[in-house]
């Protein structure tokens, strides 16, 4: 498949009264035209800002992307002007933000600010940014969509909001849609229709998605791939399917037994991931989850550990890929992973 979405190596640091915080330490993954790759995590693992570098929305200062590359569709886009950004967010990548209602404009009519994007982008008029604006209320399941498009934010619940911001997104066709958080603030119903509206939409305009969430139930509704990372790093990536039968980062292990599970007995205590994430002021030298993890090793303490390729495109950093590593049985399957053998 042809790669729309390139990033290696993203460093991106913020430097604040306190020091250099260390946010996105080297993260480096891909993704096609078309597909859909989730970015999963506890809260401040980098996941946003990985998606603000993306879009070139790091407020500067106090943020810097400090190395890597970021290619999009073909071009070098850390290097560009902030004018030559702005004719690529909104026509080529949309992005919908974790809150509605602070994101929206309270002052201004839904019509219009889905009418701002087409009228600078595609040179439409007023009136056919509003026939465009009306199809894109219509295709994100607003009812009454000639009614709501004279009415503000204000006037919808939280899910008709998230539609709007949707439509909005989506407006321009872009290649690529990043999606921070969707569903973080709607109840499980509305949940579903979202996931449920962003994939028919994907699969009538072509867009790729860039899921950021920590519900891996969300994951599953609608990633191709999966991108789990920790303390600003990619600790384990690869295809949903795989990564959900046969996870090998103990982090991973510890994110999908903290989901419920139909399949367990009720009685059965939820698994929680003990202590806290690493000061990014002062990231540890070696392996970050190795303070919470309870099959950590002395050199997980010391040395970060290489990304090993277990093939399919599943990879993983943990020092129990090594060859010389103790044997350990998964904790969600049962099975061996593959260091010591």
């Amino acid at each position: 498949m042809e790669k729309l979405l390139e990033v290696k190596n993203l460093e991106v640091s913020f430097f604040t009264y306190g020091g250099e915080v260390h946010a996105v330490r080297g993260v480096s993954f891909d993704l096609n035209r078309g597909e859909s790759v989730a970015i999963v995590g506890e809260s401040g693992c980098g996941k946003s800002v990985t998606a603000q570098a993306i879009m070139r929305l790091i407020p500067s200062p106090p943020g810097v992307i400090k190395s890597g590359s970021i290619v999009f569709d073909g071009r070098e886009i850390t290097a560009l002007t902030d004018r030559q950004m702005e004719k690529i967010r909104g026509a080529e990548m949309g992005m919908i933000f974790q809150d509605p209602m602070t994101s929206l404009n309270p002052t201004m009519t839904v019509e219009r600010q889905i009418s701002e994007g087409l009228i600078k982008h595609q040179g439409l008029s007023a009136r056919e940014a509003r026939s465009r604006a009306l199809e894109m209320l219509s295709l994100a399941g607003i009812p009454r969509p000639e009614e709501r498009m004279s009415q503000f934010p204000h006037q919808f619940s939280g899910g008709m909001r998230q539609r709007v911001m949707i439509a909005i997104a989506l407006a321009c066709s872009p290649k690529l849609l990043i999606a921070d958080e969707p569903t973080t603030a709607l109840d499980v119903t509305i949940q579903a229709q979202i996931i449920d509206l962003m994939k028919d939409l994907q699969s009538k305009l072509n867009t790729s998605i860039i899921l950021i969430t920590h519900d891996l139930g969300v994951v599953a509704g609608l990633a191709n791939r999966v991108v789990v990372m920790y303390a600003g790093q990619v600790v384990e990536s690869g295809s949903a399917e795989r990564l959900f039968a046969n996870p090998q980062h103990p982090y991973t292990w510890g994110l999908l037994r903290a989901v419920p599970r139909m399949d367990r007995d009720i009685r059965e205590e939820l698994h929680n991931i003990p202590g806290t994430p690493p000061d990014l002021f002062a990231p540890p030298p070696g392996c970050p989850f190795a303070p919470r993890c309870g099959y950590a090793m002395k050199i997980c303490h010391r040395e970060r550990p290489e990304v090993t390729s277990l093939g399919d495109g599943h990879q993983v950093s943990c020092w129990l890929q090594h060859p010389l590593a103790p044997a350990t049985l998964s904790p969600v399957n049962g099975g061996a992973i593959n260091g010591g053998k």
